[in-house]
């Protein structure tokens, strides 16, 4: 079961990660979410979602 876990962790780290990259963020916010995501994968992601994304109003 962890291991299933661990599968879904990883996929949407590396959803988050390309949400990151086509964003039209500055390079530099890029870099640090997408460090904050390597290094801290489940709370990386979940802050990048929850306060990093922008939102077309």
């Amino acid at each position: 079961m962890t291991g299933l876990l661990s599968l879904a962790i990883l996929i949407l780290d590396v959803v988050a990660i390309v949400d990151v990259l086509k964003s039209s963020s500055a390079t530099n916010k890029k870099a640090l979410w997408i460090i904050l995501i390597l290094i801290l994968p489940l709370i990386g992601m979940v802050l990048y979602f929850l306060l990093g994304r922008k939102t077309n109003p």
